[in-house]
This record gives C-alpha cells, structure tokens and sequence, in this order.
C-alpha cells in the first residue's frame, strides 16, 4: 500500500513540476476547447521554409511560411518580423532588412492556418546569397521572445525590406 502511494505521490509532484516549469513557456487558452497547449507564435513550435515568389518589377520576391503542426494553439501575430538576420552557411551577410507595408493588422496563425511573410530584395546593386534568415515575430501588443528561423536559397541586397505577416 505504501508503495502504491509513493508512486502515486511522485506522480503527482511530477505533474506539479511540469506545470511549473512549462510557466516560462507562452501557452494560450483556447476559447473552443477550453485547454491549454503551446504557442504556435513560439519559434520552438511552428516550420518555416523560404520559397521563390513572383518577381515584381525592380525587385525579386521570396516568401516565408510558416506553418504549425497540431497540437498547438492559435496565436495572433502582427506587422512584419524585426530584428532579421541573414545568413550562408552560417555566415552572416551583413545586410540589414527595413519594413514595408501595414504594421497593424492582426493575423491568426496556427495548425490549419498558416501564415507568411515576403522579403523583398531589389535588382540593382550587389547582391548576396543567402540561405537562412532569423527573425522576431511581432504580436499586436509588441514582440514575441525568441527567434525564429526559415531555410532555403535565396539572394539579399542593401534596400532589402520585409513585408507584414499575411494569412495563407
């Protein structure tokens, strides 16, 4: 009998120590189940891949999805990622990413709905091959902790922007 308690006992503190350890995780409650799970806005919870897009004139376009598998909640991101870093093999390249476009709109993300992002990258000038990029998604209430970060070949030139986060 006591054994079965004591088990019972560490199972129990087990459970209370996750709980308390998942704290530092951003969890959201789910209006439709009522459960709670991990962020799909986390960068720990959601793929992101680089992909060509169409060009437009002056400029070449690729797009990042992000996509997150199931089991994690819906988020809402806003505005375009900062804090962008681009990279080969490792290496930064140096070039520095500003905005365009609407800073303010509101886009739910999460399993089932997937989001993206374009980078923008002009034809003039030098430009640099890149690999991976790192970036901090944007909430409407400021910034989501931790960077994330899409792979695929892709070029970067000074003048590069970074296009808001848009559902699809």
């Amino acid at each position: 009998m006591t054994r079965i308690n004591r088990k019972v006992a560490v199972a129990l503190a087990a459970a209370v120590l996750a709980g308390t350890a998942g704290g530092g995780i951003a969890q959201a409650s789910s209006a439709t189940t009522g459960g709670l799970a991990p962020s799909a806005c986390r960068p720990a919870n959601h793929i992101a891949k680089i992909t060509d897009a169409p060009s437009s004139s002056g400029h070449r376009h690729y797009r990042v999805t992000l996509t997150a598998p199931a089991g994690y909640e819906p988020c809402t991101l806003a505005g375009s990622p900062t804090g962008v870093r681009f990279s080969s093999g490792g290496a930064e390249s140096g070039i520095t990413a500003g905005r365009y476009g609407d800073q303010k709109t509101a886009v739910s993300f999460g399993p089932g709905h997937p989001v993206h992002f374009d980078i923008q990258v002009p034809n003039t000038g030098r430009v640099t091959a890149a690999d991976e990029v790192a970036f901090t998604l944007q909430a409407p209430g400021g910034e989501i902790p931790g960077t994330s970060f899409a792979e695929g070949e892709f070029t970067v030139a000074e003048g590069t922007l970074i296009g808001p986060v848009l559902s699809g």
